[in-house]
């Protein structure tokens, strides 16, 4: 018995309906996804605790799904977000401006509440009390690059004060204050935020002798690859978290105290800062 061209027709029909559905329920369960890298200024399991709550609250937010996309070392980061591996990134105020001079990432949001500088801390009961006690000592810094911490030290500690020193790169802030409290390093660069969140008996052993000038705070960045709806969605998510007492005090974790718009002006003045002469590029 055969069926009637009508009935091959309902079923045809039948069955498109049907991949319809399917295709618009598989679209509801998989939510847009992008990566989201973050500096490691950290090991990667305080960055992992750091910042998975935070894009969690993020999703919620948005609809869209994110995954924590991170390198164990700054000279890795830098090269996954210069070739644009990152859909959206937290990086430093100098990578910041390399992106944006490359055309690559916009600025969304950043820390208000307060500034970025860099700190240089000996031991506790250290008898060096003066810069000019460094001259040739062996300096810890995370990399050569990371802002505060070594780019900007670096530049401030040759140029304005004329010290010649051994530096040694060991790939976190943590890291650099463990070997100054160990005697492993005279001295060591990081910034005040990554010192405050030291335990107590790693930041009440350490003094700092030098700090920086002060520059806004690490900026959260987007692709220029990401659609101006997008962004403006994850942006107006990110300043609704700040409106927020639990989310805020994720973010304050990251350290964001007050989160605020962030602009290309926001990291300008930081070209005129000589820094590119003491930049090493990571490929």
């Amino acid at each position: 018995m055969f069926s009637s061209p009508s009935r091959k027709v309902r079923v045809a029909l039948l069955g498109l309906c049907m991949a319809l559905l399917l295709a618009s329920a598989g679209a509801h369960a998989a939510p847009v996804g992008f990566s989201f890298g973050v500096v490691p200024q950290f090991e990667p399991r305080k960055l992992a605790n750091i910042w998975l709550p935070i894009l969690r609250r993020l999703e919620a937010r948005t609809g869209f799904a994110f995954h924590l996309d991170g390198a164990a070392r700054i000279p890795e980061f830098e090269q996954d977000f210069m070739r644009g591996d990152f859909d959206f990134a937290y990086m430093n105020p100098y990578h910041a401006l390399l992106a944006i001079r490359a055309n690559q990432y916009k600025p969304l949001a950043r820390d208000y509440a307060r500034q970025l500088y860099g700190v240089l801390v000996v031991k506790k009961g250290s008898p060096i009390t003066e810069l000019s006690q460094l001259q040739g000592k062996r300096l810890a810094f995370p990399s050569p690059n990371a802002l505060g911490a070594s780019l900007l030290m670096r530049t401030e500690l040759i140029r304005e004060h004329g010290l010649d020193f051994k530096p040694i790169y060991v790939k976190t802030h943590s890291s650099v204050y463990l070997h100054v409290l160990l005697g492993r390093a005279d001295a060591g660069g990081g910034v005040m935020s990554t010192l405050q969140r030291q335990k107590p008996q790693v930041r009440d052993n350490l003094r700092v002798l030098y700090r920086t000038r002060s520059v806004n705070p690490h900026p959260i960045m987007a692709h220029n690859r990401i659609s101006e709806p997008v962004r403006q969605a994850v942006q107006r998510a990110l300043l609704a978290m700040g409106e927020d007492e639990k989310d805020r005090k994720l973010l304050s974790r990251a350290p964001i105290l007050q989160i605020g718009p962030a602009t290309l002006s926001d990291y300008a003045p930081l070209g005129d800062w000589g820094l590119e002469s003491f930049y090493e590029r990571p490929f």
